[in-house]
């Protein structure tokens, strides 16, 4: 048996988790004030994922840079391809709230997406 500790990320209680483990099977999770804890430490420990957040680059615009992030979240093992796919991209001015930047960001089926507006 394993035993991994980690602290919630999912409010600002923060509350630090215990979680056992045997081979890639979740035994138990402690620590956690509410059922949100329990269910991010559960994944944590069997397939952690992120939400990617950026910029890419914006010709022709007010700004020369553009917020984006994934749509969900994706396999932690996933974030650097998807941040390399973004590295070349430009885009043409105007960029709108929610406009597609890449689709299928890494193989994971999640698009980017801009958060912000340039025109």
């Amino acid at each position: 048996m394993e035993k991994k500790e980690l602290i919630c990320i999912n409010c600002p209680m923060g509350c630090p988790l215990t979680v056992e483990t045997e081979g890639n099977e979740v035994l138990s999770v402690t620590g956690n004030t509410c059922p949100r804890g329990e269910s991010y430490a559960r994944k944590e420990v069997t397939n952690p994922t992120r939400i990617v957040t950026t910029t890419v680059r914006v010709r022709e615009g007010r700004e020369k840079m553009v917020s984006v992030k994934t749509e969900t979240d994706i396999p932690k093992g996933k974030i650097f391809e998807c941040v390399k796919q973004l590295k070349d991209v430009e885009l043409m001015a105007p960029v709108h709230i929610g406009d597609v930047i890449l689709e299928n960001a890494a193989g994971t089926g999640v698009n980017v997406v801009a958060t912000k507006a340039v025109l």
